[in-house]
């Protein structure tokens, strides 16, 4: 199934009126015949400061399906440098695509959807917010393992486990503690 694009000018102006007037959550229903055929979902729009430029936000997509009180969260941890969208009301020119773990192939076809974005992959977790993505990594750290080192060659693997040890007996005092997976390589970060 793939995303379509229905470019506002084209729809009659009382259901752009319509749809600009929702809320994210807020929903209008299409039906036909008493049938439902559609929805139309209200996203959050951020308001940026008029001093700031449309340059100065980076604009992150998810591609797991979020709640807007989660993606509300996300941005509101964020801060005002970024505007977080639903996948399916992002633009093309997204700057991050978040990912759940997911196939190569499906990495592949977002990277030639979205060419320019940094794709990050996350295992989240939430119960507060009702998000679970959890994924093999998440999985092994929850078993016991206490890291997760991608490591590219033995020298930056010595590396990694140097500091992922340090790090391990500062936050623990040398007691069992997972910590969060170490960079495979000195510009691709995964924590």
């Amino acid at each position: 199934m793939s995303d379509q694009w229905v470019e506002a000018s084209q729809l009659p102006e009382e259901l752009v009126a319509l749809i600009d007037t929702l809320r994210p959550g807020e929903e209008v229903t299409i039906t036909r015949n008493g049938e439902t055929i559609g929805t139309i979902s209200g996203v959050s729009r951020q308001e940026t400061s008029s001093s700031a430029d449309a340059e100065d936000i980076t604009v992150v997509a998810t591609a797991m399906k979020l709640s807007a009180s989660a993606r509300d969260s996300l941005s509101e941890r964020l801060g005002p440098g970024y505007l977080v969208l639903d996948l399916h009301s992002a633009p093309p020119t997204v700057d991050v695509l978040l990912v759940p773990p997911a196939s190569p192939q499906l990495i592949g076809n977002f990277r030639a959807l979205y060419p320019k974005a940094r794709i990050v992959i996350t295992e989240i977790e939430d119960a507060e917010l009702g998000v679970k993505y959890e994924g093999p990594v998440r999985r092994l750290l929850d078993a016991g393992a206490e890291a997760y080192l991608p490591s590219s060659t033995i020298p930056r693997l010595a590396e990694q486990l140097d500091r992922t040890m340090t790090r391990l007996n500062q936050l623990t005092d040398g007691t069992s503690a997972s910590l969060a997976i170490e960079a495979p390589r000195d510009d691709r970060v995964l924590e």
